[in-house]
């Protein structure tokens, strides 16, 4: 018998961090640590083990030698070998993890550059899949010091929106990461040691994501999409911006749904188009926006996409629901306007939960 009482958490077996170990299996990642950390090596430690056990390799770099050995099992030393990527392969095969060494000393096709640029020519050297750089600071900031949570290559070729503008201090080392995407890294991820689980295994990461392109892409959902789908509605729930469903109306609206994709991967925002053809009325629901992403634009492009299904479906209003003063601020600068629950179609309101209906702020917006 299906479960048909409210979903106040996750129920189903879909994780986020499973979805993001599937992506990196049979991969090879780098973890650089400029420094020797001022924190605890067990978060790394672990996530190299839980990286290790997924069957994804992990290249640790570091000029920290007592570092790099309280975390992986062999290190390599690049200075005066030729033939040092061969050993790491042999260390990646054996242990899964292995540690890159980088001395102050000259090596091979390294010289004795500041260890960002050594750092960034091992990586290309290994076409490593993604490299994860450790800042104590968490992220990459701008001016203000505010976290900047996802940059692209026109951004680091100078052409970033104002309010995402990247102190200067750290020019030199987008200058680095700027040619790790150019060189065929797919992303590069800032974060400190304690976010580094959060940065890799979540949609709402902890740090900063580089990545060549941040394209958006608006379609509805396949039935591959649905179960990180369904965890965004529940997340949307717990946090309240959401209101609570059954089980089988979580299943009802994922076929109507439509979703946000960065990079034709990374599920980014989700809504539904829900239709009430005797009003003549289709309701933008279940419209729910990674934080991660919220400077790009997702939501705005979610109601777009859903009032283009509403006209093509022949409805002449669409409307949305909300108690939350942030997303009612949100639609009135879609075009909606405020309008009592009289003027909503009655079918939405049963079933409604009752502790909301008092709340609820309605919004509609004409189509023609």
């Amino acid at each position: 018998m299906r479960d048909t009482g409210a979903m106040t958490e996750r129920s189903w077996t879909f994780s986020e961090r499973e979805f993001y170990l599937a992506e990196f299996r049979g991969r090879t990642l780098g973890i650089a640590l400029p420094e020797r950390p001022a924190d605890s090596l067990e978060n790394l430690a672990r996530v190299v083990a839980e990286l290790a056990k997924n069957g994804t390799r992990c290249v640790v770099i570091s000029p920290a030698r007592e570092a790099l050995e309280a975390v992986v099992p062999v290190l390599v030393e690049p200075a005066g070998q030729t033939d040092w990527v061969g050993e790491l392969w042999r260390g990646l095969r054996t242990g899964m993890s292995a540690g890159l060494w980088l001395s102050d000393e000259a090596s091979p096709g390294q010289g004795t550059d500041p260890f960002p640029a050594r750092c960034r020519a091992a990586v290309l050297d290994l076409r490593l899949a993604k490299l994860v750089w450790i800042d104590a600071r968490g992220s990459l900031q701008n001016d203000a010091g505010q976290r900047i949570s996802l940059l692209d290559l026109a951004d680091l070729a100078g052409s970033a929106k104002p309010e995402s503008k990247v102190s200067d201090a750290d020019s030199p080392l987008l200058g680095e990461f700027r040619q790790l995407l150019e060189g065929g890294v797919a992303s590069v991820n800032v974060c400190s040691l304690a976010g580094l689980a959060d940065e890799l295994f979540t949609y709402a990461g902890s740090g900063t994501l580089l990545a060549p392109e941040r394209y958006l892409e608006v379609r509805g959902l396949g039935v591959d999409d649905f179960d990180a789908a369904a965890d965004l509605i529940a997340r949307g729930v717990e946090e309240g911006f959401l209101a609570p469903r059954s089980q089988v109306g979580v299943e009802a609206s994922l076929g109507q749904s439509f979703g946000v994709f960065v990079e034709g991967r990374y599920l980014a925002g989700i809504g539904a188009l829900v239709g009430y053809p005797d009003q003549g009325m289709a309701e933008v629901a279940s419209l729910y926006t990674v934080t991660r992403f919220a400077g790009e634009g997702v939501g705005g492009h979610l109601v777009a996409f859903a009032l283009e299904r509403a006209r093509a479906a022949g409805f002449g209003r669409a409307f949305a629901c909300t108690i939350s003063d942030r997303v009612e601020a949100f639609f009135v600068r879609q075009g909606f306007a405020v309008v009592g629950p009289e003027e909503i179609p009655a079918a939405k309101w049963v079933d409604y939960p009752a502790d909301r209906q008092g709340e609820v702020r309605c919004l509609v917006r004409a189509l023609d």
